[in-house]
């Protein structure tokens, strides 16, 4: 938090500045406000953990990667995180979780505050109302604890075993979300789409929560567009460059505005992977070990599913990461300077203030490429900003 001190003779000025009318008495609790969300483009960041299950190079016994995900979140919810993240991956060795719902009622069971956050589930490969009936038991089973955020997928081997046609990826993801969140408000579901028709179900339970809070993962500037003419929040890609991040940001608030909605009041979550260390040689061995492991298990896959072939009606934007994949240049070193926060606890400060002040953030959810990189951002990096 940022505090800012200013004299009682300048309250007044202040708050004509601030509330955009004249001079005048401002109320006590007025001031709270203020100075709570601090003033001269001061802000509260919320913080979350982005968390995979890797399994790189099958070391240990799978059940020591899940017990210790489970010690980071019990320190999670005792040290100020909001919320933990969880990924949706299968047949791979990337992220052993096929079921972000099943994991987050355990997570649940082992935790008091922290929310639990679907990043995301993957929308395209379910039964619509069977998703809205999980989501909905968790939210349930957690007291109100779940934030679901809902994605397609792109990679190609998940699209063939569970018999989605790529170019119905899209069309698809929109079909269920809309259903997901007609199945959440109201008492029976009526629905007649290109894949699915019903007609007086009644989906039970009901979210605990009302409203659901719902994000949408959205990278390219079509998802971006349908997003926000639909009034949906959205999750920030992890693997875009900060500068393309801002570029993507700044379109879908125009794009939201313009659609008559508001971004006030939005949390708009920024996925960044995290790696850390005692001096910058260390943190940037540990960012390159994370980013070889991705781009062999996951990124650099040639058949990945995007753009038109993926039914969308424009053509994928080319990003930096992209770009290097497809000259030949290294991305593994682009992906460590130009995506990843990587760092000494003190640079890490700066780029997250930096970030502060230039995107806006409002939620940066940390994907740390290795426990030592979660610790440290913990003890010497979270205090600085709760």
């Amino acid at each position: 938090m940022q505090i800012h001190f200013v004299t009682t003779t300048s309250l007044d000025w202040l708050a004509a500045t601030l509330l955009n009318g004249p001079a005048t008495r401002v109320p006590e609790n007025t001031w709270r406000i203020i100075v709570m969300y601090g003033i001269g483009g001061g802000n509260i960041v919320k913080f979350g953990v982005l968390q995979f299950f890797s399994w790189p190079g099958r070391r240990v016994p799978l059940a020591t990667v899940y017990d210790r995900a489970f010690q980071r979140m019990e320190i999670m919810d005792k040290t100020g995180y909001d919320a933990v993240w969880l990924a949706e991956h299968h047949f791979s060795t990337y992220s052993v979780c096929p079921s972000v719902h099943m994991m987050g009622t355990h997570i649940a069971a082992r935790t008091e505050k922290l929310r639990i956050g679907m990043a995301v589930s993957l929308a395209s490969f379910y039964h619509p109302l069977r998703l809205a009936e999980e989501v909905a038991l968790l939210d349930n089973l957690s007291g109100g604890r779940v934030n679901w955020g809902a994605g397609r997928g792109f990679d190609p081997t998940e699209h063939k075993v569970f018999g989605v046609e790529p170019k119905e990826s899209y069309p698809r993801f929109r079909e269920a979300v809309e259903i997901v969140l007609k199945a959440w408000n109201n008492d029976k579901v009526n629905h007649t789409g290109e894949f699915w028709h019903f007609k007086d179900v009644e989906v039970l339970p009901k979210p605990f929560q009302d409203p659901m809070p719902v994000w949408l993962a959205a990278s390219s500037l079509e998802a971006l567009e349908w997003s926000a003419s639909e009034g949906h929040s959205i999750m920030m890609d992890p693997h875009a460059t900060h500068a393309e991040i801002s570029k993507k940001r700044s379109f879908y608030k125009e794009t939201l505005e313009g659609a008559g909605f508001s971004i006030a009041g939005r949390d708009i979550p920024m996925a960044r992977t995290l790696a850390m260390g005692a001096t910058e040689a260390e943190a940037r061995k540990v960012g390159q070990q994370g980013a070889e492991f991705m781009f062999g298990s996951y990124l650099r896959k040639k058949a990945n599913i995007r753009g038109t072939a993926a039914g969308a009606q424009k053509t994928v934007q080319v990003e930096a990461l992209d770009q290097s994949l497809r000259d030949d240049d290294d991305p593994v070193a682009r992906y460590v300077n130009e995506i990843a926060i990587c760092g000494t606890p003190e640079k890490v400060i700066d780029d997250i203030q930096e970030m502060q002040e230039t995107l806006p953030l409002e939620y940066l959810m940390i994907a740390p490429l290795s426990h030592a990189s979660f610790v440290m951002f913990t003890e010497k990096v979270l205090p600085r900003f709760l």
